[in-house]
């Protein structure tokens, strides 16, 4: 008996370990980041399926939304308000593609890949970015 509680008790700490190592991710909305003007301060992220991203508006004007045709099949399109933090649970594998709605032309995109599945890799590729948004994704993708 005392050992199938110390099994369930193990069992138990180890799936309570799990939970508690999930690893929500911050990404600050940058006016300015080194050289780089208008930009996220993370650029690809990696989770796990049910972690969130917080995109904090650390410098106003700036918000955050999945570019179309930029997500897993079924996901509904997300964009936050202007100049206010905004979170995401991501709920679905897959790479997720995000820009700023006012500084997409300046290069201000970044990826979400979730449960390391790349899927939707090919639809990353034929979306039609906009002005510097094509040179930064032309950099980011062979990094997925």
């Amino acid at each position: 008996m005392k050992n199938i509680i110390k099994s369930f008790l193990f069992i138990h700490l180890l799936l309570l370990s799990n939970i508690s190592f999930a690893q929500d991710i911050t990404v600050e909305m940058l006016n300015k980041q080194g050289d780089e003007v208008m930009v996220y301060s993370k650029k690809i992220i990696r989770i796990n399926v049910g972690e969130k991203v917080l995109w904090k508006s650390t410098d106003p004007g700036h918000n955050v939304e999945f570019i179309p045709g930029g997500v897993p099949e079924g996901v509904s399109d997300f964009r936050s308000n202007m100049s206010k933090d905004a979170e995401y649970k991501f709920d679905k594998p897959g790479i997720y593609a995000y820009q700023c709605t006012p500084h997409k032309v300046m290069g201000m995109i970044g990826f979400v890949v979730v449960g390391n599945d790349k899927s939707n890799l090919e639809a990353i590729k034929k979306i039609k970015y906009m002005g510097l948004s094509k040179k930064v994704a032309s950099q980011l993708i062979p990094q997925l």
